[in-house]
């Protein structure tokens, strides 16, 4: 009777519990549902607040639930905030723009993209102002399209060049005898030279400098257009940190006055001649002005890749072959598809997902038109899988190449015989075998250095093919080199310089359409698990809650440690984890 009675209780329990779950999700609907719709208003001025992270393609839930349980993320989809630039411009409510953000968070090449949509804004004849307490050099790059920029009496302007740090473990390894295991090809292969040496290599030296040089050159010359300051001034004025002070701005012409918010906000309301109504970025994309309409039956494809390769499923943040290769089927399955445009945004990493990427790629090929636009970065595994093209479009600032292949593995021989730990090993043959308490030893070695070079070869056999070039000819260049895009254009690496839109204008091009409507992918979707795991009180995934609670600095060190703790197989990744300053 006990068991029935407690058996009985725990069903009741879970329908009670089922329930109440139930009505939350009813009332979580019903609050959703209530948002008021976002209406552009007349004499509107949209203010461009750029400080979330943006991706290449961050879709929204929309569903009520995940909108209340936060789902939706912290992220802004670039692809919209272009769309809603042009709609702006045609848009008769929007009178002008406003860049007031305290940072940029999206990359080199995505920064150049927005800008560069700004200064197509600005043909319409509507106006760009630009405020701000302080710039950041990144901040400063993109308001600089402004008409007229202004500043904060005590704020100032970072504008001091580019850097780069990264950090070197070989002391640190020696000290506390845990180190990282090393095979590689390419002498530019530096992703594991910090687990080598304890100083940067002078061909890492060299290609680090020849690319910032290459992206910095790129800035200074926009700068330079817009504000009708000589390069070389820019440079004397990076020099000398001349934007360190209000007064120092406004006499370089950095800015073009020197004023309070409030005041910034009064020059708003005489430009119009009215008192304007502000509209944010994000209200003006939920009105529906971050989707360019049309009703044409032809579709161009869009496949996002994005963010590092695995082997596996993929997410929206992990590019693995499951998702992306099901979105390159459907697209070559839809006949509605004319064309695909594949945008690479990923530093590489596994050499066998890339491979099986490439590969479902080159039999798309042979059915539709192939281009590709290059985001931030397109290395090494990035490039793997974007060298196929029948045309590659890349920014200047992106990050690209980096031909190479590399393995890594843990070993705490050393630290195991200072704590007295003796490893023992049985095994019914003698095929090479690791372990990570003894050294490397000289057949498994062998084995590791022979698929690293057998893929080395393949990877390199695909550019040649793709790029119409000889072996030899990409082997010269390759070697794990980093360029920027304006540098892969000299070498043979990409075919045209410019942003998505003008991948998608060539795919047109190709396709012999007129007509086009776009058709992104893939579809990410939140299950039944992600929303459980999710307090709506809460922040949307660890890595949120990692970065809040240890800085987004030291966020950087953890993801870099956490990056190498977590590939697997041989890696056709960018050299080292950049941070461009």
């Amino acid at each position: 009777m006990k068991f029935l009675r407690n058996l009985l209780a725990s069903i009741l329990g879970f329908f009670i519990s089922l329930f109440i779950l139930v009505c939350f999700f009813l009332l979580v609907a019903v609050v959703a549902g209530g948002e008021e719709e976002v209406i552009v208003k007349q004499n509107s001025i949209l203010e461009l607040n750029v400080v979330k992270q943006i991706k290449d393609y961050a879709p929204k839930d929309t569903s009520p639930i995940a909108q209340a349980l936060n789902l939706v993320g912290e992220k802004l989809s670039l692809n919209e905030i272009l769309n809603a630039i042009d709609n702006a411009q045609l848009d008769d409510n929007i009178k002008g723009i406003s860049i007031k953000t305290n940072a940029v968070g999206a990359g080199m090449a995505q920064t150049q993209a927005i800008r560069k949509k700004l200064e197509e804004f600005k043909e319409s004849g509507k106006f760009i102002y630009a405020y701000n307490d302080v710039y950041s050099q990144k901040n400063y790059y993109l308001s600089s399209v402004a008409d007229s920029i202004f500043l904060n009496p005590v704020g100032q302007i970072e504008f001091s060049g580019l850097s780069s740090e990264i950090l070197y473990y070989k002391d640190f390894e020696d000290k506390y005898g845990v180190k990282m295991e090393v095979v590689r090809h390419g002498k530019y292969k530096s992703a594991v030279e910090p687990f080598l040496e304890n100083k940067m290599s002078d061909a890492n030296r060299e290609q680090i400098t020849s690319f910032l040089s290459s992206i910095w050159s790129e800035f200074t010359n926009n700068i330079s257009k817009s504000r009708n300051i000589s390069v070389e001034q820019l440079n004397t004025i990076a020099d000398n940190s001349e934007g360190r002070n209000a007064d120092l701005a406004l006499k370089n012409n950095l800015i073009d006055g020197i004023i309070y918010s409030d005041q910034y906000d009064e020059k708003l309301k005489n430009v119009v001649d009215s008192k304007p109504n502000t509209i944010s970025l994000e209200d003006y994309i939920k009105s529906g002005k971050g989707r360019i309409a049309s009703t044409s039956k032809d579709k161009i494809a869009v496949i996002y890749a994005q963010g590092e390769i695995a082997y596996g499923e993929g997410n929206e943040d992990v590019i693995g072959q499951g998702m992306i290769n099901r979105a390159i089927k459907k697209a070559v399955k839809d006949k509605k598809v004319k064309a695909i445009v594949l945008r690479v945004n990923s530093p590489g990493g596994s050499a066998l997902a890339s491979e099986l990427i490439w590969r479902e790629l080159e039999l798309a090929k042979n059915k539709k038109p192939l281009i590709v636009s290059m985001g931030n970065l397109a290395a090494s595994g990035g490039y793997y899988i974007a060298c196929n093209a029948d045309l590659i479009v890349a920014e200047p600032t992106t990050i690209t190449g980096s031909i190479g292949v590399f393995g890594a593995l843990p070993n705490a021989y050393e630290l195991s015989k200072k704590m007295g730990i003796n490893a023992e090993q049985v095994s019914t043959n003698k095929s090479a075998a690791y372990s990570l308490f003894e050294p490397m030893d000289k057949k498994f070695y062998d084995v590791t250095k022979e698929g690293v070079e057998q893929i080395y070869t393949t990877f390199v056999n695909h550019v040649a093919a793709g790029r119409k070039m000889t072996f030899e000819k990409v082997d010269a260049i390759a070697q794990g080199r980093v360029w920027s895009g304006k540098e892969a254009l000299e070498n043979g690496l990409v075919d045209k310089l410019g942003g998505l839109q003008d991948a998608i204008d060539i795919a047109v091009q190709y396709a012999e359409i007129k007509d086009y409507r776009i058709r992104n992918f893939p579809n990410y979707k939140k299950d039944i698990k992600d929303m459980l795991n999710v307090s709506p009180f809460g922040k949307v995934n660890k890595e949120e809650i990692i970065k809040e609670t240890i800085g987004s600095e030291n966020y950087e060190l953890f993801n870099q440690i956490n990056q190498f703790k977590n590939m697997e197989g041989i890696q056709a990744r960018m050299p080292y984890i950049l941070q461009i300053k």
